[in-house]
């Protein structure tokens, strides 16, 4: 019973450094691989709905650096359905794209961007509790720290996406030069935000494109 206990032992522990050299490798092929699971016309679509928020506000919020809560509710809620709608999609398309490798290349891609929106709420935070006279830099900085996270997923995208960080870093280094409450218009937010997620949606249909000729 004791030698059988033991070869048993022998045999759970090489199954599991088994399974654990498989999720080794499946990693390693996950960060070798380019990201296919956001879709260009969602992104799109994301793109679209900065235009439509930077309009509510400018209907419905004319004097935004008055009513901070509900300027701030605007572009949280813009963002919030924005993420909802490529983690949606995202998920679908990567299981369809990726298949075996689905769960491995979804967690790659959010760790990628959860530091820069973790960063992103508590800074939002941190100013609205602290620091409201400074609130005016806030459009600028989600937008630099918006870049930091399309930076840190380049590695895994199309080369061409470094287009895209470099101007959500150009926009928001420019609506900080504004020093003032001009950063709260409208389109501080609507043009940086649609135009960006315009590019990296042609982006990406432009190199899907590409693969497909090629292939």
């Amino acid at each position: 019973m004791r030698y059988f206990a033991v070869q048993s032992e022998i045999g759970m522990n090489d199954l599991n450094k088994a399974l654990s050299d498989i999720g080794c490798i499946r990693r390693q092929m996950a960060r070798s691989t380019e990201f296919r699971g956001y879709g260009p016309m969602t992104l799109a679509t994301t793109g679209a709905t900065a235009i439509a928020a930077a309009g509510a506000q400018a209907f419905w919020l004319p004097e935004p650096s008055k009513n901070i809560p509900a300027y701030l509710a605007i572009w949280i809620s813009m963002a919030a359905l924005s993420a909802a709608l490529i983690g949606t999609e995202m998920r679908a398309r990567t299981r369809r794209i990726h298949s075996g490798m689905a769960d491995e290349m979804i967690r790659m891609a959010v760790e990628q961007f959860l530091p820069s929106a973790g960063v992103g709420a508590l800074m939002t935070l941190v100013l609205v509790r602290y620091a409201p006279a400074s609130l005016w830099m806030l459009p600028g900085l989600w937008q630099v720290i918006f870049s930091l996270g399309v930076f840190s997923s380049c590695r895994f995208l199309p080369k061409p996406m470094v287009a895209a960080g470099v101007w959500y870093l150009f926009t928001g280094l420019f609506c900080i030069t504004l020093a003032d409450t001009r950063a709260f218009s409208p389109w501080a937010m609507g043009i940086p935000y649609g135009a960006g997620q315009l590019l990296v949606a042609a982006i990406l249909l432009f190199s899907a494109g590409v693969e497909e000729n090629e292939d």
